[in-house]
């Protein structure tokens, strides 16, 4: 047997075991695919040099992996080490939403201060999705 339809048959069986568990589960959301990440820096103006080579190899290959069934999808992201700029006037485009969604001010504190008891952010990336030409 090739290591094709070895892969194939684990996320077949994956797949089918994922739904038996959410059938009999209460868990308050839907597992959905698993996306491997790689973070990549690319050299000082290599940029597009390195985004050109993907487009010829990388694309391809994943191309045609998602016409055999063998991933669902790919993307790529393009972000900055720092993207400020995102968040010019944030505070003046967000906080009329909180509080129409959260209440005042002290009822938003109220909430964070809760879900600190039960969560910890390990991280927040902004990056934008591209697409290979």
């Amino acid at each position: 047997m090739n290591k094709s339809l070895i892969l194939i048959a684990s996320i077949a069986l994956s797949a089918a075991f994922s739904g038996l568990c959410r059938a009999q589960s209460d868990a308050p959301y839907t597992e959905g695919p698993v996306w491997q990440i790689t973070m990549v820096k690319a050299k000082y103006g290599m940029g597009d040099e390195y985004l050109k080579g993907l487009a010829k190899t990388f694309k391809g290959t994943l191309d045609e992996a998602k016409k055999q069934d063998l991933i669902m999808d790919y993307k790529i992201l393009l972000g900055g080490a720092a993207n400020m700029a995102a968040l010019d006037n944030a505070r003046e485009k967000f906080d009329p939403i909180a509080r129409k969604v959260e209440g005042t001010p002290d009822q938003q504190r109220a909430t964070a201060t809760k879900r600190l008891e039960i969560r910890e952010i390990m991280g927040i990336k902004l990056m934008r999705e591209i697409t290979l030409k």
